[in-house]
């Protein structure tokens, strides 16, 4: 399939664009500065753009089967939604319809998963301008005509691909582990392109 991948040299991009060449896709990395993707294959083509930029989006999405974005700012808002905002837009404007939109554990109704750390600290106070991006990120999602499927993953850890973790859990689901790897967020996200499960869905992920 002829991917393109949005947040392609963030922790959990770089996993998918390198997940998504080894199942023999085909892989666009939307990338500022190439420099910061260090992956070599011939199934991997690099395009130069910013994401705040719609018409180099519009560019990008142009040809493509599916999208899987991982944009991040870090603690900042802004980025995830506005840019966001621009690969819905150009999606529509290209006749391109699977998204998968990676965001954050904790999202709309997920919060009931969270404990008082995550729920109070990280995100009520140290987090809160990245956890109101994310919201409006998947308002921006779930507006649109697409066939999307929003990703939430618990805290990122740097563990290798397991395949042994929860999804799809309800959001009276106690007890999770409240982290997941960067890698196995990948394989979940990979698996979205050639599986209708969780269409316009957004399902959690956690160990």
């Amino acid at each position: 399939m002829r991917v393109l991948v949005f947040g392609a040299t963030g922790s959990v991009g770089r996993q998918v664009v390198e997940q998504g060449l080894a199942r023999g896709h085909e892989v666009t990395a939307f990338v500022r500065d190439p420099s910061g993707l260090d992956v070599a294959h011939e199934g991997l083509t690099v395009f130069r753009g910013d994401v705040l930029d719609a018409s180099s989006v519009e560019r990008a999405v142009r040809g493509q089967e599916a999208v899987l974005c991982s944009i991040g700012a870090g603690r900042k808002g802004g980025v995830r939604s506005e840019g966001t905002r621009n690969i819905v837009r150009a999606m529509e404007g290209a006749g391109v319809r699977r998204l998968v939109c990676q965001t954050t554990l904790g999202a709309g109704e997920s919060s009931a998963n969270l404990n008082f750390f995550w729920k109070h600290v990280m995100f009520g106070l140290l987090l809160r301008g990245a956890f109101a991006d994310h919201e409006q990120q998947e308002a921006h999602v779930r507006r649109s005509d697409l066939d999307w499927t929003i990703v939430r993953p618990a805290a990122l850890t740097d563990g290798g691909r397991t395949g042994g973790y929860r999804h799809g859990f309800p959001p009276s689901k106690k007890g999770l582990g409240l982290k997941i790897s960067r890698a196995d967020v990948a394989d979940f996200m990979l698996d979205q392109l050639t599986d209708d499960a969780y269409l316009r869905q957004a399902p959690g992920l956690s160990y």
